[in-house]
């Protein structure tokens, strides 16, 4: 009996038994199917390929902002995709000094409407791929952004191409996004996935399969969905002083980062750092342009993460609270936020698109988990536009945004035919 995936949830009952039977027929799905005799075989064979890929892409610095960097990438993925039969265009970014989007547009002759989410731009500096170059040790491959996420662009060209390869046309409208602001909150293409949301029936986003935070609270294995992520924004305190010489007239001065430690030793006090739940850390601090001059401003930014609106909402009305005690006298600070991106919860829609993939995993013999993260994706747009969500779709991984950052190349193959899989599926019911 196909899986329906309901449109709303009309109370909490409602929705607890419809997730219980989700996640029952995933479990049973277990003794499943055969895997397909056309997609696996064609996964495996892909894998090669994947990997050169991957490397030339990893060996191209496109971290956030580099607008040249991400044409570059974009320019590799674009000739993959033309010669697959995509329209493409190229969307400038909403926010200025950020690299193009670029959304690519299969048509078929069926019903479904699936977004595929993915992200060109890492956290690296330019000049990182040159000194910490792609690199394969036994199964784990290494470089700036290996699993996060070029590896999720990998994985979605691949399959798209094995998809091509065996003629498959039974859906509606299949389209590709490639995000090139993803790591600082999707600022250049939040309207943009917004809309295209509202166009498909699903979002299938790229973000790595991941070491995680599973339901018992203990590490899921890395070969793994996001089935919830945390919300982030920035909050940015401001202090404003006074200038004076320091070797001359230091009592003139009313100085600006010593009042902004005081008020971030209150907030260190106030807030947890880690866990699943809230979440506040001190990332950028910033004071003071001459070692002779008591410095007028000083600045930190605080990344927030948070499971729920409400929980963001009460962070936030406790350091406004905190910035009217100053102990430096004539000092004062303004608090400002910015958000990235809302949080991505579980309901019944994605349990029933999480019990479909583990069904698909099962086709080969594996067993897909399920985790939650703190860190966020463009998924909680997709869902806050109304479509439901598959998060954790590309290449596994881990040690993400450090220099050790890696990917699991034993299960390129099944990646790709898990995503070549799930695209049949709902493109061929909606």
């Amino acid at each position: 009996m196909p899986l329906v995936l309901f449109e709303k949830q009309t109370n909490q009952v409602y929705t607890d038994q419809m997730r219980f039977v989700f996640l029952l027929l995933g479990t049973l799905s277990l003794i499943a199917a055969p895997p397909d005799p056309r997609l696996k075989p064609a996964s495996e064979a892909a894998a090669p390929d994947a990997m050169n890929l991957l490397a030339t892409l990893v060996n191209i610095d496109s971290g956030t902002g580099d607008a040249e960097g991400a044409a570059k990438v974009e320019a590799i993925l674009i000739a993959r995709l033309k010669a697959l039969g995509a329209e493409v265009r190229i969307v400038p970014a909403e926010e200025p000094g950020l690299g193009d989007n670029v959304v690519a547009t299969f048509r078929g002759t069926g019903h479904g409407g699936i977004l595929i989410v993915s992200h060109v731009d890492t956290v690296f500096s330019p000049g990182t791929a040159a000194v910490r170059p792609f690199s394969l040790e036994g199964t784990r491959a290494h470089g700036p952004g290996v699993a996060d996420e070029k590896g999720g662009d990998v994985c979605a060209i691949e399959a798209l191409t094995i998809l091509h390869g065996i003629g498959f046309q039974d859906f509606d409208r299949i389209t590709l996004l490639l995000d090139s602001s993803e790591e600082i909150g999707s600022s250049g293409a939040r309207a943009l996935i917004t809309s295209l949301s509202k166009q498909h029936d699903v979002e299938f986003n790229m973000e790595p399969g991941r070491e995680g935070t599973a339901a018992n609270g203990s590490m899921s294995s890395p070969d793994a969905l996001t089935v919830w992520r945390k919300g982030s924004a920035n909050v940015e305190i401001t202090v404003h002083g006074r200038a004076a010489h320091s070797g001359n007239a230091p009592q003139n001065g009313r100085n600006a980062a010593v009042e902004l430690i005081h008020q971030l030793s209150a907030i260190e006090a106030a807030f947890p750092h880690t866990g699943n739940g809230t979440t506040v850390n001190l990332t950028v601090m910033k004071s003071g342009e001459r070692t002779n001059i008591i410095p007028d401003l000083a600045t930190a930014v605080l990344n927030v993460r948070y499971r729920k609106a409400a929980d963001f909402d009460d962070v936030l009305t406790r350091i406004e609270a905190i910035s009217r005690n100053t102990q430096v006298p004539d000092t004062t600070v303004s608090v400002t936020h910015k958000p990235a991106f809302p949080p991505f919860f579980e309901d019944a829609r994605g349990d029933a698109l999480t019990a479909m993939a583990q069904s698909i995993y099962a086709e080969l013999g594996r067993k897909l988990d399920v985790a939650g993260s703190g860190g966020s994706s463009e998924s909680a747009l997709a869902q806050a536009a109304g479509i439901p969500a598959v998060d954790g779709l590309g290449f596994d991984g881990g040690d993400f945004h450090t220099d050790h950052e890696w990917m699991d190349a034993s299960a390129v193959a099944p990646r790709i035919y898990l995503l070549a899989r799930l695209i049949q599926t709902l493109g061929a019911r909606p």
